[in-house]
């Protein structure tokens, strides 16, 4: 018997061994470079097959290592080329979507000089686009254009001035329509440049507007308030600083400077990960306040903890199929029984990243205000 098992054994190892050779064997070599880098920069590149490779100059260097992933570690160990440079690629394909990634040159955390950079990991990380097979939703198309700019808002509770961004829909302003408002925040280790950069929520909402699939509303991303949180220490997080930041001030501020339809019914909160944990925390201390709530990645509701059921319009949960989905949809199915209007979403083939937002955001939006 133990004999019959080591040569089983033997045989998955040699299948598993000849497998792995034959899909190295296989990577295309149609490699493009990232629509996310520097203008006139090659690397790095991306191919068919959702394969990464990278090319870094620095000649004096004795190792070079990609990290992929927010937060990453390990990562794609790169070779030093005849001419000084270094250059690797990755040792399988990547989920697709958008990926943070960084640099450590002789134990030195750097950027990629190549990659534009994006906020994310609470520093200013390189940034890698995996073409997806759906990203027409979240294209730059011709088709008319809102407005994302950035207000700066006085903070009594923190003595501070702080910073949000807006989204305006195309026909905003050209009448004098008031529009809902949802209030849309970021993960832990990103700020409110997160949804418009990495997130392409302006994109997302353009397109669904310019097909006829949503009723315009206004979008509000303003910082968490979440990164002086270190890991270990969730468990003391309240986020009760950033709820009187949010409902008692910026609120307000939005709703006397921009047109909007001033109630609960026709305002929503949503968030990602950490965002999502905010966005429940808040909604139900604060009922009067939102009507919709989403959580993308972002834990789930339960009917123990809404106290009037008729308080809320939609409860929206979602995350991808790579990060615990069943426990998305049994709490869906919770909800429902209970006689709530829950609606849940899976990303297929994506894990806490933001392919899985987008998708999130752009099979939200046309639930809500309705």
């Amino acid at each position: 018997m133990k004999s019959i098992l080591r040569n089983s054994c033997l045989a998955v190892a040699l299948t598993l061994g000849c497998t792995y050779a034959m899909a190295q064997e296989a990577i295309k070599e149609d490699f493009k470079p990232s629509s996310l880098n520097q203008p006139g920069k090659e690397y790095p590149m991306v191919n068919s097959q959702g394969y990464a490779r990278f090319r870094v100059e620095a000649p004096d260097a004795k190792s070079v290592v990609v990290s992929l992933g927010l937060g990453g570690s390990g990562g794609t160990v790169l070779q030093k080329a005849e001419d000084g440079s270094w250059m690797g690629t990755t040792a399988g394909p990547m989920d697709e979507g958008f990926h943070y990634y960084h640099l450590t040159i002789d134990g030195g955390v750097v950027n990629d000089p190549g990659a534009l950079n994006f906020y994310g990991s609470c520093r200013w990380e390189s940034g890698i686009e995996i073409p997806a097979h759906d990203q027409d939703f979240y294209a730059l198309k011709n088709v008319p254009h809102g407005n994302v700019q950035q207000i700066l808002f006085h903070s009594p509770s923190t003595n501070s001035e702080r910073r949000a961004f807006v989204y305006t829909p195309p026909t905003y302003g050209k009448d004098n329509k008031r529009y809902p408002v949802l209030y849309l925040q970021h993960g832990w280790g990103e700020d409110e440049t997160a949804w418009s950069n990495q997130g392409h929520a302006n994109l997302i909402m353009d397109n669904l507007i310019a097909e006829g699939k949503i009723d315009p509303f206004i979008i509000v991303m303003t910082y968490g308030m979440t990164n002086e949180i270190k890991f270990g220490g969730l468990g003391g997080f309240t986020a009760k600083e950033f709820e009187t930041v949010l409902v008692d001030e910026l609120i307000p501020y939005i709703d006397s400077h921009f047109n909007t339809i001033a109630d609960k019914e026709h305002r929503a909160m949503a968030g990602l990960s950490m965002g999502g944990m905010e966005t429940h925390t808040i909604t139900l201390r604060r009922p009067e306040v939102f009507s919709y709530y989403g959580l993308l990645s972002g834990g789930v509701y339960t009917p123990q903890e809404i106290a009037d059921k008729n308080q809320v319009k939609l409860i929206f949960l979602s995350c991808g199929s790579k990060e615990g989905p069943d426990r998305i949809k049994a709490a869906t199915e919770t909800l429902k029984a209970a006689g709530f209007n829950a609606v849940s979403h899976i990303s297929e083939g994506t894990a806490h990243e933001f392919l899985t937002w987008r998708r999130g955001l752009y099979t939200m939006a046309p639930l809500l205000f309705k």
